[in-house]
Formats: structure tokens, C-alpha cells, sequence
């Protein structure tokens, strides 16, 4: 695989990265099983890993560490801190207490004596950005990280992140990680624009949209019945807008004589400010038939199509696991009444 400039790190990283947070008691519990895949995805020209310290409660950091022996040299690895960690209600976070115990127990999981690229896994809105980027600043200068990104960050967020690390002689944010996909396009409004005046790498993850667009999760198949059982697919495969959706995508696909699969990875990667995107297969003949497209390329009547079916800058339906700002999930902020009152002053304590 040709690879790309993850923003303006000077790191060079493949167009797909593999992602493994399907590795583990949540996904595929096989750890020998899960290093086949590592190794196999290496050899396929993909460079780049990508973890987090929450992914089956660490296993996944410890699968790739033993995959990694022998070829850490080879790979750009990405880890995550920020999720729960443990019942202590400050093992997660954003804070210097947690980010600098983090980074120790990814370094040991991992078996490795750095990371090139630690990225915050969710804003963290309690927590003021020049406490961690203060944090990150210092490892970054102690060798333990070789470059500092984020995840699921909006678009005010990522421009504030910037103004702090700028005014306060902070090393700042190089990329970004959302969501974004055929059926969820609403990052091209803001984030990718904001990212891209920023010279932010950005590597999208679920660009198979919680495998609705892998090919195999259509209206009426075989698999539909017991994919609505799956915790990812439960919500998506009751929703009619997506399902519809997707049954014309892949028309477009057919006729454009590709798969679906290929056509919502090529769909990602040819966006200009889109560095890499996640994939995470957790079988190897599902790793070989998603890298077998990395070099399509989709015509300007294709994306025209797509755009008629999905318009640019819009969702169907809304992602279960995307973040959602405090404004929007506590009441309490949005609303003036004698009832919300005391939890809105609780909550900007």
C-alpha cells in the first residue's frame, strides 16, 4: 500500500489502519487467532495499529504487544487512555493523576518502550485541555509518545485544543479520530474542514457503519435475524432509513461493478482530509477481502450518486456509540425550569 502523511507529524501511515478493538473476550477470543490477524494485515502493506487500553479490558493492548515482538520496529502503534480502567472512580479521565498512570499500564500491555501516537478516547468536559495537554507535553518529552491526537472531539473542541496548546507553549493535538462513514457525513460540515485548517491527521473509524455496509447485514438476508441479536447491530437493523439506504447503496455498487464493502472504504479514504481509515476485521479472510480494495477509486458519477442517496454533510439515523455533548444528553443544561434548576448548578460546579 501507497502511504500518506498523518497530518504534520512526518509520520507515514498506511490508508488503512487496522484496528483491534475486536480482539479480546468482546470480540474474538482467541489471542493466537488475533496475531495471525496482526501479522497478516503487516504483510499486507498495513502499517499502522490501532488500540485502546479499554478494548476487552486490556487484552487487546496485550494482543497486539505479543504480536508486535519481533516487528515493533515495522508499525506505527495507536493507543487510547480515558475510559474506566477499574471501580476508582479517577482510573479514567483525562486528568495528569490518570494519563500519567495510563500510559504506564499501556506501555506494560503493550511491551513496548513507546507509542507513536496517544490520542484522548472522548472529551473529557470536566477537565480543563491545558491540564492534559500538559500532561501529554511532559511524556512527550520524557520519550514515552511520539505524538498526541484525539477521538470523537467536536469541531469548537478541536479549535480550542489548538488556542491552548498555541498560547500556552503547549505541544498540541496532531490528529483526530471519528466517526464517519457513507451513512453518517456529518463531520464534513465542521470537523474535517477544521481539521484540515489545522494540518491535523484524521483516521476515521466504523467506516463500515457498524457493518451495515460490509455486504452482509441486508433487509431480508440470511444473516439479518441474528445480526439484530449483535450488541452493534441491535438499533441499526431496526432502522428503515438505513436499511434503505444501504439496499441502494449497493445498487450503486453492483452496477459500478465493485462491492459494497469496496465502495464505503473508498468512499472514506478519498476524502482529502481523510488521512486513514479503521478496520477491524476479526477473521483473516475478512481482513483479505477488505485490503483487496484498497486501491479502488470511485468516478465523480459514483460520488454523485452516493450524494443523492446520503447528502454530503448529513446522517441516517443517528450512531449509538458516537459522543454526545453534556448539552445535549442532560437535560438540566438545556432547559430553564424550577425542576432542572439544581442539577444545572450542580453540573457547572
Amino acid at each position: 500500500m501507497r502511504t500518506r502523511p498523518l497530518g504534520r507529524t512526518g509520520i507515514q501511515v498506511s490508508p488503512y489502519v487496522l484496528g483491534t478493538m475486536m480482539f479480546g473476550p468482546y470480540g474474538n477470543p482467541d489471542p493466537d487467532a488475533c496475531v495471525r490477524i496482526v501479522h497478516r494485515a503487516l504483510d499486507a502493506g498495513i502499517n499502522t495499529i490501532d488500540t485502546a487500553d479499554v478494548y476487552g479490558d486490556g487484552e487487546s493492548e496485550r494482543i497486539v504487544g505479543k504480536a508486535l515482538r519481533g516487528r515493533r520496529d515495522d508499525v506505527v502503534l495507536a493507543t487510547k487512555f480515558n475510559g474506566p480502567m477499574g471501580s476508582d472512580v479517577n482510573q479514567r479521565g483525562s486528568s495528569r493523576r490518570w494519563i500519567v498512570a495510563a500510559v504506564e499500564g499501556s506501555l506494560r500491555r503493550l511491551g513496548v518502550d513507546h507509542i507513536d501516537l496517544y490520542q484522548a478516547h472522548h472529551p473529557e468536559p470536566g477537565t480543563d485541555v491545558e491540564e492534559t495537554l500538559a500532561a501529554l507535553t511532559d511524556l512527550l518529552r520524557a520519550g514515552k509518545i511520539r505524538a498526541i491526537g484525539h477521538s470523537n472531539l467536536p469541531a469548537s473542541d478541536i479549535v480550542e485544543a489548538q488556542w491552548v496548546a498555541e498560547r500556552r507553549g503547549l505541544a498540541r493535538f496532531r490528529t483526530e479520530q471519528p466517526h464517519y462513514s457513507i451513512l453518517n457525513r456529518e463531520i464534513e460540515r465542521e470537523i474535517l474542514p477544521v481539521c484540515e485548517r489545522h494540518g491535523l491527521g484524521v483516521l476515521v473509524w466504523s467506516p463500515l457503519a457498524m457493518g451495515l455496509l460490509a455486504g452482509r447485514l441486508r433487509r431480508g438476508s440470511a444473516e439479518t435475524a441474528s445480526a439484530g441479536r449483535l450488541h452493534w447491530a441491535r438499533r441499526h437493523m431496526t432502522d428503515e432509513r438505513k436499511l434503505d439506504a444501504v439496499e441502494a447503496l449497493a445498487q450503486v455498487a453492483g452496477q459500478a461493478g465493485i462491492s459494497l464493502p469496496h465502495l464505503a472504504l473508498a468512499f472514506v479514504t478519498g476524502h482529502p482530509a481523510v488521512t486513514s481509515a479503521i478496520i477491524g476485521p476479526r477473521t483473516p479472510d475478512q481482513l483479505d477481502d477488505l485490503v483487496a480494495g484498497a486501491d479502488t477509486l470511485l468516478g465523480d458519477d459514483v460520488l454523485d450518486r452516493i450524494d443523492e442517496i446520503v447528502p454530503p454533510g448529513t446522517d441516517v439515523g443517528p450512531v449509538d456509540v458516537a459522543y454526545a455533548p453534556p448539552s445535549i444528553t442532560q437535560p438540566g443544561l438545556r432547559r430553564r425550569t424550577a425542576d432542572t434548576r439544581a442539577a444545572r448548578q450542580l453540573s457547572t460546579q
